[in-house]
């Protein structure tokens, strides 16, 4: 167990951080060859990322306590966060220190990031969706935790300099297209009809520990992305959406009974699905299929069968199959080769 937990901080280490998080690479780095931090790792919440829960849990009670020595390396906590020598030492020590809060912490809590900024590659589906289909959007989205990307229609999305979206929005996300062209985009925002999010363990906004333990998912480095997170946030609040607490994949079926039938159901979800397992996904693909030949369904996904993100489209029981491309996990950038969404083949 321990030397696939060294494996996981490992690979977590060139694969995610690099470029991304130095402080995050650095400590992945010791933390594999580390018997004693990876033994506190053990039981975590099955199925999910254990870097990502762990680096969670010890900034989640960081930001409590506000003198311990660890703080000095997180720029997230310090203005002037320390270069100089190796964090290692004081996370190791703090990790062994609070074993007991983290331990729980890696049992009870799941990797929620919820990260907004995905909506500036989730835009462009919607609106093309809408506009080659001329029908209102429904939206169920799985995995929803606080539901911040349910709203993205109250978003304005900035790619390479122009402006989209939401023009009065408080929010505006930036992101670059790296490979691909952007199709013409409308000039309104699709209309949303309905909308619910469903999750195994919802995040209420309201509730501060929730809020903490979703900001404290955040990389240290990532300032940009808190600031988006804290804006995003008070827009839920002002709106909040309809949130389900439960598995997705079950309610899917009586949740699209609820959807306006004039719609088109869109079932949407990023970074979720590598949390399922195999049989779940399957089960989630089928339950998608069998609703898209009762009505008109778009189900728009990664992380099933790789990490690119994809579209499954149902018009008239017929299926049209679209790869968009890959996607930063953190929405920084993202690929579109798509072409037109009806009478593309199918695949």
């Amino acid at each position: 167990m321990k030397s696939q937990l060294s494996k996981e901080f490992k690979q977590f280490a060139m694969e995610q951080c690099e470029g991304s998080s130095p402080l995050y690479k650095a400590l992945s780095l010791r933390i594999s060859q580390d018997d004693e931090v990876l033994e506190v790792c053990l039981g975590a919440n099955e199925g999910q990322p254990v870097p990502n829960l762990l680096f969670g849990a010890v900034q989640y009670i960081l930001m409590k306590e506000t003198h311990h020595a660890l703080r000095a390396f997180y720029p997230s906590l310090t203005k002037r966060a320390e270069t100089g020598q190796e964090a290692f030492p004081a996370f190791k020590e703090f990790v062994l220190t609070h074993h007991e809060q983290i331990r729980e912490l890696l049992k009870t809590r799941r990797v929620q990031t919820n990260e907004v900024r995905r909506c500036a590659y989730l835009y462009p589906v919607f609106a093309s969706l809408h506009q080659d289909l001329k029908k209102p959007l429904s939206l169920i989205e799985v995995g929803t935790s606080a539901g911040l990307q349910l709203l993205w229609d109250q978003y304005g999305y900035s790619y390479h300099g122009k402006t989209y979206g939401n023009q009065n929005a408080e929010l505006v996300l930036t992101a670059e297209v790296k490979n691909g062209r952007l199709p013409v985009l409308p000039g309104d925002v699709p209309p949303v009809v309905e909308r619910v999010g469903v999750d195994l363990n919802v995040s209420d906004l309201t509730d501060e520990d929730d809020r903490l333990w979703l900001k404290a998912l955040i990389w240290p480095e990532h300032h940009e992305r808190r600031g988006n997170f804290d804006r995003a946030s008070m827009i839920v609040r002002e709106n909040p959406p309809r949130l389900v607490e439960g598995n997705g994949v079950s309610l899917l079926p009586e949740l699209a009974k609820q959807m306006n039938k004039d719609s088109l159901l869109c079932i949407f979800h990023t970074h979720v699905a590598n949390q399922m397992p195999a049989h779940v996904r399957e089960d989630l693909m089928e339950k998608v299929e069998a609703l898209g030949e009762q009505r008109d369904t778009a189900h728009i996904f990664n992380n099933i069968t790789d990490g690119k993100l994809r579209v499954d489209l149902f018009v008239n029981g017929r299926r049209t199959s679209q790869l968009i491309g890959e996607t930063d996990g953190h929405g920084r950038w993202f690929e579109w080769h798509a072409e037109k969404w009806q009478g593309t083949e199918s695949f």
